[in-house]
């Protein structure tokens, strides 16, 4: 039995957590957006940290 893992990417900042499943639809990122397809100027909902502040972990 295999299990894939989909990567979540954590704001050093804050510490939300972006789950691709979920996407941000607040911040116009729908459900189902990996991480690496969100726009370079997104930024955390809840801090303002840039993109490039989020680090990927594996569940």
């Amino acid at each position: 039995m295999t299990t894939s893992t989909v990567p979540v990417w954590v704001c050093e900042a804050c510490g939300f957590v972006y789950d691709p499943e979920e996407g941000d639809p607040d911040g116009g990122i729908p459900p189902g957006t990996a991480f690496e397809d969100i726009p370079d100027d997104w930024v955390c909902p809840i801090c303002g940290a840039r993109k490039s502040d989020f680090v990927r972990i594996e569940d």
